[in-house]
């Protein structure tokens, strides 16, 4: 087994690794500001240097040489080396900065170069508090600067796209930005112009960067030289807690973070999964902090002569109640969303088959042209996959709107239909129509009965993807029927990790007047005499994973630990019978 040396401990390793990666790997650290390990390593920023050598061998017994004192004989290499495209060799030693004084100069040394034209406006720079260089630099750098000269001035505040502004200054030339573009979403955008120090990234003329992945630059520049336009100026990153959760907005199943300060969702960031989407996301799936936040539906509303009027939890699950006992079975429709997690879905079809009613029907939300073959799929729905498992109906556009034409009262599950052109407005006149929703919308609009339910920011529930792959969010907000001082799910510290586990949020009005959807159940299943007790998302996976054999051993535990568990799938076809 080949075996490396580093600061004086010994490690077996087989394949090819870069060392740097190698010594993460371990746990332990050496400073680096260019390399990510899933682009090219350049070795642009020289901060990642280490003493290297190689244990000499005999070329005649192939037995490693000793010195008078039995050690083995090193032969070290005659520079410094940068060690992110430093290869792992047999024999080989490595001292990092943790026991080698010259290998700790140098990186000094090199922190005080980078710094000399650096503007100090760390006090109103948002990579504050999660700056790499800034990190590096309290812990590695010159405690002082000895340049007393001017800096060099480059561009500031440019808006290379719409989503992504430029500081020029801050820019230490790591081009972790422009092989993004290169190497990852291969849109060649954005170059390195000027030469010595006042070069940094730009578009070429007359072009501006609209990467549908351009955000993406924003997360892996270790300065604060890329800034996203949209959470600029909005938060200190030690306001917020940090919250993993799944993108809702595609059928990929993105891993993100959702950052929350005073029960508002400021900022959406991808979160490492090597099995979904490695450390990237969509710029499209940051735009989900406008569903968590704007336009939603807070506290129930039934029409009254034609107006939209707020109602009380008891009267709306009254009148359901009410609606369904006096409606024959034969003509409630129940409509269940690709776009509600697996628990919602499940919730909803064990109320309505213990009533008697027909499995629940849904039809898929594609929008052709919309996937890349990365992480955009043209099914646009997170959950397709865990309403066909979960053996409901799928039906095509022709095939829904067949079913409306019957039906007397329809029971839809927080899918937008008006709004998507499955159907139509005029379908549902003269129809008892009742909506479980998130937002207000064109089908919530035409709703007899809106009823809120929680976002996947306010509930803990799972999502199967376009892959088979299911996996969970984490509650983020709290509703006005929810503490995070007494929900352990909730405690997710910040990113300071010393501060307080529980932010002093006093703002009231950011608090959604909604319930997950198996509360609702619950309720429902009262008004009717039925005997349906949902605890929570946990605990309805649990039942799911004994009682349908395509979820076995599926549990959030087993989601937690292995980032999510692989299904088996196979999809079937749209049908409109």
């Amino acid at each position: 087994m080949p075996e490396i040396f580093i600061d004086g401990h010994r490690y077996e390793f087989e394949g090819e690794h870069k060392v740097l990666q190698f010594i993460q790997d371990l746990g332990k650290e050496v400073p680096f500001f260019c390399y990510h390990p899933s682009m090219t390593a350049p070795a642009n920023c020289r901060q990642c240097m280490v003493k290297a050598g190689q244990y000499m061998k005999s070329r005649e017994t192939g037995e490693y040489e000793v010195d008078e004192n039995g050690d083995r004989v090193i032969r070290w290499f005659p520079k410094l080396q940068t060690s992110c495209n430093l290869m792992a060799a047999d024999g080989m030693v490595i001292l990092t900065q943790e026991t080698d004084e010259q290998v700790k100069r140098a990186q000094k040394d090199n922190l005080e170069l980078i710094l000399i034209n650096h503007p100090l406006d760390c006090p109103i720079c948002d990579q504050a508090g999660e700056c790499p260089l800034q990190i590096q630099t309290y812990k590695y750098g010159p405690e002082g600067s000895r340049f007393e000269v001017k800096k060099v001035h480059k561009p500031k505040r440019i808006q290379l796209g719409p989503r992504v502004v430029l500081d020029a200054e801050r820019c230490i030339n790591c081009t972790r930005c422009t092989r993004f573009t290169q190497e990852i979403s291969k849109t060649h955008q954005l170059t390195i112009t000027s030469r010595g120090d006042k070069n940094y990234p730009t578009t070429a003329p007359g072009r501006e960067f609209d990467d549908p992945y351009s955000l993406n630059t924003v997360d892996i520049c270790p300065v604060g030289a890329l800034t996203s336009a949209d959470f600029r100026f909005k938060a200190r990153v030690w306001e917020m807690n940090q919250t993993p959760s799944i993108d809702i907005t595609n059928g990929k199943g993105t891993n993100i973070d959702l950052w929350t300060r005073d029960n508002l969702i400021l900022r959406v960031t991808p979160r490492f999964n090597a099995d979904v989407n490695d450390h990237w996301m969509p710029d499209a799936g940051r735009e989900a902090y406008k569903i968590f936040n704007e336009n939603r539906i807070s506290r129930p509303q039934q029409k009254l002569d034609g107006e939209k009027v707020l109602s009380s939890w008891n009267n709306a699950i009254a009148t359901l109640s009410e609606q369904i006992e006096d409606t024959d079975n034969t003509k409630i429709l129940v409509i269940a969303s690709p776009h509600a997690s697996v628990e919602e879905n499940y919730a909803l079809n064990k109320y309505t088959n213990l009533l008697g009613l027909n499995t629940p029907v849904f039809t898929p939300h594609i929008e052709e042209g919309t996937g890349d073959g990365f992480l955009l799929s043209d099914d646009v729905a997170p959950n397709t996959n865990g309403c066909r498992l979960l053996g409901f109906k799928e039906l095509n556009k022709s095939g829904i709107c067949k079913e409306i034409q019957k039906a007397e009262l329809v029971l839809i599950l927080n899918d937008n239909l008006v709004d998507r052109s499955v159907i139509t407005a005029d379908q549902l006149k003269n129809k008892f129509v009742a909506v479980f929703a998130t937002n207000n919308s064109e089908t919530s609009e035409v709703a007899d009965l809106v009823i809120p339910i929680t976002t996947a920011a306010e509930h803990a529930a799972s999502y199967v993807n376009v892959d088979g792959r299911i996996q969970r969010t984490y509650r983020a907000k709290e509703t006005k029927y929810t503490n995070r001082r007494i929900d352990l799910e909730m405690s997710e510290g910040r990113l300071d990790r010393y501060g307080t586990n529980f932010d002093n949020w006093v703002t009231e009005d950011n608090k959604i007047d909604c319930m997950p959807m198996w509360e609702i159940v619950n309720n429902l299943a009262d008004a009717t005499g039925i005997d349906i007790n949902f605890r929570g998302g946990r605990e309805i996976m649990d039942e799911i994973a004994s009682s349908v054999s395509n979820f076995s051993g599926v549990s959030f535990a087993a989601m937690d630990e292995h980032a999510g568990i692989q299904l088996s799938i196979k999809k079937e076809t749209s049908t409109s019978k």
